[in-house]
């Protein structure tokens, strides 16, 4: 330590302050964010997920018809990050599904305010009315507050029909760098 520095800081502090340089630094190589790349079938987009996530799959209806929706989805930092992909058939409008799926989901989250819109247009996605970027209040199941930071795109898949995809982030506040890295990190090969 330079004489200038150590005349200014008592004895017991500078023997502590390596020590709390070093604890700083152990911290920091321990994220939180662990950024991983997931492959998103039954579609083929990948995106990134910022821990290691559980997989479930079930049929759920959409746009009438029994689809297989797999859901990619984990926790850290204090948000959930969930993401879900289907498949449709050809012949099924998709900007309806989505429309019809931001529904449930603001119902579902009790969300009582008309959430922020925006387009929502990844590269290979499709124009949609409904692929859109939500910002919206809501409820947790035990009425605790949440915010739920959201987008859904669509794609044409090369086989027929269209491949559509959901992201989420539900939080008590915004995490505006995480939910970016997020939402950037989906894409259409």
């Amino acid at each position: 330590m330079p004489a200038a520095l150590s005349a200014q800081v008592p004895r017991r502090a500078s023997t502590w302050l390596p020590l709390s340089v070093l604890a700083g630094l152990l911290l920091a190589c321990t994220p939180t964010f662990n950024w991983r790349e997931l492959r998103l079938p039954p579609t083929t987009a990948v995106a990134l997920l910022p821990c290691k996530p559980d997989r479930a799959e079930r049929t759920v209806p959409l746009g009438g018809v029994p689809t297989p929706l797999v859901v990619n989805g984990c926790d850290t930092g204090g948000a959930t990050f969930a993401l879900m992909a289907a498949r449709l058939p050809a012949g099924i409008a998709p900007d309806e599904v989505l429309a019809a799926w931001q529904r449930i989901t603001l119902a579902n989250m009790r969300s009582s305010v008309e959430p922020q819109r925006q387009p929502f247009h990844p590269p290979g996605g499709l124009p949609l009315a409904h692929a859109q970027r939500l910002s919206a209040q809501g409820q947790q199941a035990d009425g605790r507050a949440v915010m739920a930071q959201a987008v859904w795109t669509a794609r044409a898949h090369a086989g027929g029909g269209t491949e559509l995809l959901h992201a989420v982030v539900y939080a008590p506040q915004p995490q505006p760098e995480a939910t970016e890295a997020f939402f950037a990190g989906i894409k259409w090969p």
